[in-house]
């Protein structure tokens, strides 16, 4: 049982907490994005750098200790919102607040004693689109979520003031997160992290990687490539569109 001087500093400072409730010693970046108070964040990072399990601890810290507080995650598919949500579940295993699953046959929807809630969706705008006054919502392998989802779920922050983590390695020089990460960079708290940042990755791994896999500096040194089924690159078709040149059919036309 945490005393009460314990409880007050754990939900002052989510890496104390971390560390000594969950036993999770963050890398200085997790640091740092778990002290972090910006509502709008960027992870453009390493394959298996430790974003989404960072995004865990800090959903799980804020419906402890914020109310009112509802956690969404959103994904591509129900496989990675679930890998998200079974991070949160180890540990909320941790933790003395009572919670439990809105439905036990998908354990996507946990909520607290506090009235609190967490919950994952796939990447269907249909499925995500219903909720509001999200208070946090992570955005897991943002680079593959369509943009039809991202730009609905943008509302769903206006009246709670709520806060938005985009996490992802890049995925081709397309879609919201590439925008954001090379157009939007001045409104966006920003993280890169390659592979050389994570001290679980090691050296050996990396140089095998480098050699044989095409993919390496977008897999690991967060590079946005060319999209690889593109017959002109993102910056042709860019220099190509011009505001001044009528297009070819009208827009009443078929």
């Amino acid at each position: 049982m945490s005393s009460t001087s314990d409880d007050l500093a754990h939900s002052l400072d989510p890496v104390l907490w971390a560390k000594e409730v969950l036993g999770f010693h963050p890398d200085p970046w997790q640091a740092s994005l778990l002290r972090s108070r910006s509502r709008k964040i960027i992870l453009n990072c390493s394959r298996q750098s430790g974003k989404s399990t960072v995004c865990a601890a800090l959903g799980l810290h804020e419906s402890i200790y914020r109310r009112p507080s509802f956690g969404l995650v959103i994904a591509p598919t129900q496989d990675q919102s679930s890998e998200l949500m079974l991070k949160f579940d180890e540990f909320r295993g941790a933790v003395e607040l009572p919670s439990d699953y809105l439905s036990t046959d998908t354990k996507l929807a946990v909520r607290f004693s506090n009235g609190n809630r967490f919950i994952a969706r796939p990447g269907s705008e249909k499925s995500a689109r219903s909720f509001s006054a999200v208070t946090l919502l992570l955005e897991d392998e943002a680079s593959r979520v369509l943009d039809d989802l991202y730009n609905s779920v943008r509302p769903m922050l206006a009246v709670s003031n709520g806060r938005h983590v985009l996490m992802s390695t890049p995925f081709g020089k397309r879609g919201h997160f590439h925008m954001i990460w090379s157009e939007q960079r001045d409104m966006w708290e920003q993280y890169e992290i390659p592979a050389e940042m994570c001290p679980r990755i090691s050296k050996e791994f990396l140089e095998e990687e480098r050699r044989t896999n095409p993919w390496f500096e977008q897999e690991y040194h967060c590079v946005f490539m060319e999209t690889i089924d593109s017959v002109f690159t993102f910056d042709q078709v860019a220099a190509a569109v011009s505001d001044e040149v009528e297009p070819l059919f009208g827009v009443d036309q078929c």
